[in-house]
């Protein structure tokens, strides 16, 4: 079975939550996620943020949804790295 281990995504997202509350909540949706994010511009109500999520075995929806939750959208999906060789 596939297992996508490494998400790059351009969100466009409100002030609040900040860059560390917004990048916390993503790493909480599972003990293995880590996230980076850096803000790439900043307007009066918004910010645009790459977010680089990476994790063993990453669930995608989950994350949209709490993106969405937090008031925030996704741009584009910049980058996807899936490994195929894992049999489970």
């Amino acid at each position: 079975m596939a297992t996508t281990r490494k998400i790059v995504l351009d969100v466009l997202k409100p002030h609040m939550p900040n860059g560390v509350d917004f990048a916390t909540a993503l790493a909480e949706l599972s003990p293995d996620y880590q996230v980076r994010l850096s803000v790439v511009e900043v307007d009066e109500k918004t910010e645009t943020v790459i977010v680089v999520l990476e994790g063993k075995n990453i669930v995608f929806d989950p994350v949209i949804e709490l993106i969405k939750k937090m008031g925030a959208s996704v741009h584009s999906i910049d980058e996807v790295e899936v490994d195929g060789s894992e049999m489970e």
